[in-house]
């Protein structure tokens, strides 16, 4: 049975104190989303039970298809502002399980002084793994509360080239030996492109991720956005299917949690910004439908009533008409001349931080997006239930 596999993996060779905060965490949050989801029984569900923050627009990379363009200086969230979130979310009926991004997340000055302050919440946190060291590795041990997920868009020149550097998969999974080493529960995250797809979705790189001790492995599909969108490495509507079929095929066989945040359990195409369930505060502390749609009304100000300003804003409650439109899929993808004139209806400002996002908007062409495929059901139980109960619509680039 794989979730015995699964299972029997976590438990061997991850500190039981670690897997108790995880679960801990896990049981929080699904009582979060099961609260919202009551609460949009009854039309009444403008509070979304799952945060995603980005930190910091600074980075060490430069990768194809990126939305975020390093300031210099960078845009960071102050960390008082950055505590009174945090505190201010979960106080609020927030999940405790919150998304930390960047940019680099760790290149934030005082990153995990931040994470320790905040025991009672577990934070996921994105990072392309340049600066998860031994020492990074062993505090988050003792933190007890971050589970890192490192970013591996292939190997050889096909990393180097979509993230902007030389020898990037060596780090990357250097990274992730360092969890491993530190009994971390470790995940990879991989955005799925034409260059890539073949690799990223082989035996070898499961059985690998299998060998090096990852939990979990979440796979994204690639969005040609941001300055330079690359848009040749979208995948095609046949490419979207296959990704699919593999997801499903994969679960009932390898020892990993297999994630995406595309699909329901019945196969249907979700957008969790269009259904409200979150959202995402970007670096200088506005509040965006997601982390690819770069505009905003409104900001976190000092932090502490982050959800409250979420419930009460009005362009949020706009968009979200208007992402439902696309049915699930993408609105990036699907309809980005019908995005760009609902941002114009409602005055929306660009937090890009270049100042070019409603440009860049109007170059976007029509793609096919995760709606695009047939609906294909879970097929087994574990992910069924993992998907109506906890995350599927956990994802900072889903």
């Amino acid at each position: 049975m794989i979730a015995a596999r699964l299972l029997g993996r976590w438990f061997r060779g991850t500190p039981p104190r670690l897997l108790a905060r995880f679960a801990s965490a896990a049981a929080r949050s699904a009582r979060s989303i099961r609260a919202w989801r009551r609460a949009a029984a009854v039309g009444d569900a403008a509070s979304p039970p799952l945060l995603f923050v980005s930190i910091t627009d600074d980075c060490n990379l430069s990768c194809l298809g990126c939305w975020v363009t390093p300031s210099r200086p960078p845009r960071s969230i102050d960390p008082a502002v950055l505590d009174r979130l945090i505190e201010g979310w979960m106080a609020d009926g927030g999940a405790p399980l919150i998304g930390v991004l960047g940019g680099e997340p760790l290149l934030y000055p005082g990153v995990l002084d931040v994470l320790g302050r905040h025991p009672e919440a577990y934070f996921q946190v994105f990072t392309n793994g340049w600066r998860l060291d031994d020492a990074t590795a062993e505090r988050f041990r003792r933190l007890g509360n971050v589970s890192p997920l490192i970013s591996i868009e292939g190997t050889g020149a096909v990393a180097d080239e979509r993230r902007g550097a030389r020898s990037v998969a060596d780090r990357a999974w250097a990274a992730v030996e360092a969890a491993r080493r530190h009994g971390l529960i470790t995940g990879v995250a991989t955005s799925l492109c034409r260059t890539n797809l073949d690799e990223m979705t082989g035996e070898r790189f499961l059985a690998e991720l299998v060998e090096r001790g990852v939990h979990y492995v979440w796979y994204y599909i690639y969005r040609p956005v941001g300055p330079r969108p690359a848009p040749e490495l979208a995948l095609d509507e046949a490419a979207i299917r296959r990704v699919r079929e593999f997801l499903v095929e994969a679960r009932g066989r390898w020892p990993l949690l297999i994630m995406d945040s595309y699909w329901d359990a019945d196969g249907r195409p979700v957008c969790p910004a269009a259904i409200g369930l979150s959202h995402h505060v970007g670096p200088g502390g506005d509040i965006e439908p997601c982390p690819v749609i770069q505009f905003a009304a409104e900001t976190i100000g000092d932090g502490a009533n982050a959800r409250g300003r979420m419930a009460a804003s009005v362009f949020l409650r706009d968009v979200r008409s208007r992402l439902a439109r696309a049915n699930g899929g993408c609105i990036l993808l699907r309809d980005p001349g019908g995005l760009a004139e609902c941002l114009d209806a409602i005055g929306a400002r660009d937090t890009s931080g270049r100042g070019s996002a409603r440009a860049e908007l109007d170059r976007m062409q029509v793609r096919p997006d995760h709606g695009s495929a047939v609906p294909i059901a879970e097929r087994v139980w574990m992910y069924r239930q993992l998907k109506r109960n906890l995350w599927f619509g956990m994802s900072a680039y889903g």
